[in-house]
């Protein structure tokens, strides 16, 4: 079981940039990784959450695998828990 996170690349919301952090086991894993991080559940979308780029030390810290954004998309897709928008 592993939680990863991807850099932060992705510009957002306050002119941040953010990450991606998700698990390539279960959304439980994920959630519960989330609360220790001191992430809001307001923060997940689908099948990640956004974390933003103040929070990526700290992440890895806690035990998240830094790992670029495509290997974060190929483990999820693996593992089963990519979920992409309706359109």
């Amino acid at each position: 079981m592993t939680v990863l996170i991807d850099p932060p690349i992705w510009p957002g919301p306050r002119g941040l940039m953010w990450s991606h952090l998700v698990s390539d086991s279960s959304l439980e894993e994920l959630h519960d990784f989330a609360v220790r991080l001191g992430m809001p559940h307001r923060a997940f979308d689908r099948d990640h959450y956004d974390v933003p780029e103040s929070a990526h030390a700290r992440a890895v810290a806690l035990g998240a695998e830094a790992v670029s954004s495509r290997e974060l998309l190929q483990r999820l897709i693996a593992a089963g828990l990519r979920r992409r928008k309706r359109r």
